[in-house]
């Protein structure tokens, strides 16, 4: 590997590590639900809000992203997006409120366009042949943290000590958002290192900068044609106005692009990846496993998620993005549809040895006018539960009800989710921000990629907000059975329109894209490069 080559790697890897910042807070919140619940007496639909406001932060923040990647650079738009982390992660362990701690979190959602714009960079700065991996590092690193950040609830809950306040039942949702910080403080040191994007600064007239940067990611036997292709792109697609890019992407040179695109990332968003990984012990708890063994079961998704973005890292340059994404969506259904069985089929016995085994860690004297009774779904099951215990009783004792009445298989159940778990990371996960990168020439790229961004983080919001909701009303077998078929959606219109992208230079792809023919033909054509 000759000196280029590692440069093109340690850039990539700085700013890629922005997605373990990302994974980290994005995953955290799931073991402080409980503990915050509890504190200020939420709601589910509170409990929504706490945790999709960094969504909606991200979506107002995409509006102004690529404005600022263009007036600024990606460079610094990255250091800025790093302080916005920092920020959040301290107002967050500090809040004193309901209020205060939506608003930490939504300025930490301000920071989730990190995602798009280390794609911007990354796909901007890559080699051709390493561009798939390298915007596949991104993924990589959000995989990376959030399983930290499961480890981290794991370990600080089965540590509660109530004689320190920070590991207390009380404090240790601040000790779990305050983790945050170490990982957010050394991004923002480490990009400082960084180059400015090459690309950017041809578009704003600085050849010689740009030359320089290059210098340090090609051999000087490539640089000169890498120049004079990356100048001649550049001169040809010279980014206008934001808003000028906007008209341009409804055009019929960017419309399959774009439609492409807002695809993808509606189906990322919509399968259901949110509700579990902000909601992983919860998720668990529904399984029958209680309390402490929940948040143990939630590492093993973050495991799971590790293996298989290292799977899709090492073949999305070998069988491309297609193969693997219309694999990784017809395993996601697969795997809904048995979560979906696995629940449906479940039942909830309150019979007197069940009433007898929970006497021994709870209350069980409102139980009594519910014992011989056997609930046939979740929501009858927590309906009742509801008229005999306040909402505070509830968040305390509802994951230890469930462990000791449920009737289930929960292989099936844990199977289904840890597929999901492997299906997405395999393939949506990480193959989305990698096609944002390459399918959007630089003409229209500052406006296409933010957008795609928004479209998935208002599905992801969504998914979000409304989970605990859908778990209360619609139960856990009809919320999976919904995803499945936002899944099996997805499968179909990628299948019908997304070609082959591998092998290919940004420039190829746009002129891949940019006639105004069905995807299929615009691939066959293709193959002559």
């Amino acid at each position: 590997m000759n000196h280029h080559t590692k440069n093109a790697i340690r850039y990539a890897l700085i700013v890629a590590l922005g997605g373990f910042v990302f994974g980290l807070d994005a995953a955290i919140i799931s073991g402080t639900i409980r503990f915050i619940s509890l504190e200020f007496g939420l709601s589910d639909l509170q409990i929504g809000t706490i945790v999709g406001a960094p969504s909606l932060g991200a979506i107002i923040a995409l509006f102004f992203a690529g404005k600022i990647a263009d007036a600024w650079g990606r460079k610094k738009a990255l250091i800025l997006i790093a302080g916005l982390y920092i920020f959040s992660a301290i107002a967050s362990a500090l809040a004193t409120s309901y209020e205060m701690l939506v608003g930490a979190r939504f300025i930490g959602g301000l920071a989730f366009s990190s995602l798009s714009l280390a794609s911007m960079y990354i796909g901007e700065v890559a080699p051709s042949k390493l561009r798939g991996k390298l915007v596949s590092c991104n993924q990589f690193n959000i995989v990376i943290g959030l399983s930290m950040a499961y480890f981290i609830n794991y370990y600080l809950v089965i540590n509660i000590s109530d004689s320190i306040y920070l590991l207390s039942s009380e404090g240790v949702w601040r000790t779990m958002l305050a983790s945050e910080l170490v990982p957010a403080i050394l991004w923002f040191a480490l990009l400082f290192s960084v180059p400015e994007s090459p690309r950017w600064l041809i578009t704003r007239g600085k050849v010689q900068e740009a030359k320089d940067v290059l210098s340090k990611l090609y051999a000087p036997d490539e640089l000169l044609d890498t120049v004079k292709e990356v100048n001649a792109t550049m001169q040809e697609d010279k980014q206008p106005a934001f808003s000028h890019q906007l008209k341009s992407l409804i055009t019929s040179k960017h419309s399959t692009a774009l439609i492409i695109g807002v695809t993808i990332a509606i189906v990322q968003g919509i399968t259901g990846m949110n509700a579990i990984l902000f909601y992983a012990p919860t998720v668990f708890e529904q399984v029958g496993f209680g309390g402490n063994a929940a948040f143990q079961q939630a590492i093993y998704i973050g495991l799971t998620s590790v293996v298989f973005t290292v799977l899709a890292i090492m073949f999305i340059d070998k069988l491309g993005r297609r193969p693997l994404l219309l694999i990784g969506l017809s395993f996601a259904v697969l795997s809904h549809v048995a979560c979906w069985y696995g629940f449906q089929s479940a039942k909830y016995e309150l019979s007197s040895a069940n009433v007898e085994q929970l006497a021994e860690t709870i209350n069980v004297a409102p139980l009594q006018g519910l014992e011989g009774k056997v609930f046939e779904s979740d929501v009858a099951f927590k309906e009742a539960l509801s008229t005999v215990y306040s909402t505070s009783e509830l968040i305390q004792y509802e994951a230890t009800i469930i462990e000791k009445t449920i009737v289930v298989n929960p292989y099936l159940v844990l199977f289904g989710i840890l597929g999901f778990i492997a299906a997405f990371h395999i393939s949506i996960g990480p193959i989305m921000w990698v096609l944002f990168s390459e399918i959007f020439p630089n003409s229209v790229r500052s406006a296409a990629i933010p957008i795609c961004a928004i479209v998935t983080s208002i599905a992801s919001y969504l998914i979000q907000q409304f989970f605990p909701w859908q778990l209360a009303n619609f139960g856990a077998a009809n919320t999976f059975l919904m995803y499945a078929v936002f899944s099996g959606l997805g499968l179909v219109l990628i299948g019908k329109l997304l070609p082959e992208t591998k092998d290919k230079s940004i420039e190829q792809i746009e002129v891949l894209l940019s006639a105004n023919r069905k995807p299929q033909k615009r691939l066959e054509q293709s193959n002559s490069y």
